[in-house]
Parts: structure tokens; sequence; C-alpha cells
């Protein structure tokens, strides 16, 4: 199973998800960028009758793994990481050993870092995956480790778990990989 090379979004391409639950939009561009590629995303959204104003930015490589992001929300809050030869770093603490088993990140409020581990590894139909995946809520911005279970059901058809076996969903991806509906959570515009 191939996607469309990285390269191939010179131009950038952009797709909007809404929440399933409560109100929330996303707006994300995915382009190209010297040796890899950059996502920049504006979500507007609600938790738990919180809503909240973010942006993010992901720069990856052209294999998808992360290189580095930062999310800054509307009333001030943000993170930012990067990481450097196999190690996270952030700008206050220096280095985190804490996360240097994750190449993936998931951002809570997206279903687009989902794309992440999905475009980085080659998959064959029937093979599963345990991921270490750097967590971060929108609720606090403070990252944890989570393992996560991607299994390729079908070309551009994968099945999502969490480890603890609390959350499971089946997410059609298009032909760059990125999610088309996310059932309960999100849904392609």
């Amino acid at each position: 199973m191939s996607f469309r090379p990285a390269a191939d979004l010179a131009d950038g391409r952009s797709v909007r998800w809404r929440a399933l639950e409560g109100d929330g939009l996303e707006h994300l561009t995915l382009r190209a960028q010297a040796n890899g590629f950059r996502a920049d995303a504006v979500i507007l959204g609600e938790r738990e009758g919180q809503r909240f104003g973010a942006r993010y930015r992901i720069d990856g490589d052209a294999d998808f793994a992360v290189r580095s992001f930062e999310i800054a929300t509307t009333d001030g809050r943000g993170l930012a990481m990067t990481r450097r030869d196999g190690a996270w770093h952030d700008r206050s603490s220096g280095h985190l050993p804490a996360f240097d088993a994750c190449i993936d990140i998931d951002l809570s409020a997206t279903p687009f870092t989902n794309t992440l581990p999905i475009r980085r590894l080659a998959w064959e139909p029937g093979e599963q995956r345990r991921i270490a995946m750097l967590f971060v809520p929108f609720d606090s911005f403070e990252p944890f480790v989570t393992e996560q279970i991607y299994t390729c059901i079908a070309p551009r058809l994968f099945r999502f778990e969490t480890a603890d076996g609390s959350f499971t969903a089946e997410l059609p991806v298009d032909e760059d990989g990125l999610v088309i509906d996310y059932p309960s959570l999100f849904q392609r515009l």
C-alpha cells in the first residue's frame, strides 16, 4: 500500500473536519517543505462545556516522522517541542527523556495526528503495531506517553485502539493518509 509522496503536496492540500461531539471545526493545510512536510491548522472546539481556540504546526520528515510541533491557544497557553537525534526537547526544560521512545505525537483535538504513524510506517493488510505516542491533551497541555495500537484492516482502512482497550475506531484514510471519518469524534467536510 502506498500514499502520495510528501513532495506531491508542494502546492498544499487543505481539509476540514467537524467535531461530532459539541461544537468544533478544524481547518488544516498540509504541504511539502524541504525534506519533509508542514501541517498548519486552526481548531475551534469545545471540551466538557469549555470552548477553546487553538493553532498548531507540525514539521516532519518526508517519511512523516515528527521533528517539531507547537500549539498555542487564543488564551495564551501553549507548548512547543523539538525532536533531535531521537531526543525530545522543550524550551524551558531542555531534554525530556521520558518521551525519547516516541516518534509520533497525538494531539487530542485533531484527527490529523493519526496520519503520522499511518504514513510513517509500511503496512500490509492484517499487520498490527503497538506505538508509543507523545500524547498532548488540549485541556492541560501536559504531555505524557501513551500506547496505541494500529491495525491495517485493508488498504486505506485502519483500526485504532487505545492500549487499555477503552476506545476503538475504524479509520478510513485518503490517498494522503488523512482521516476521512473518525466515528463518534470527527467527520471530514
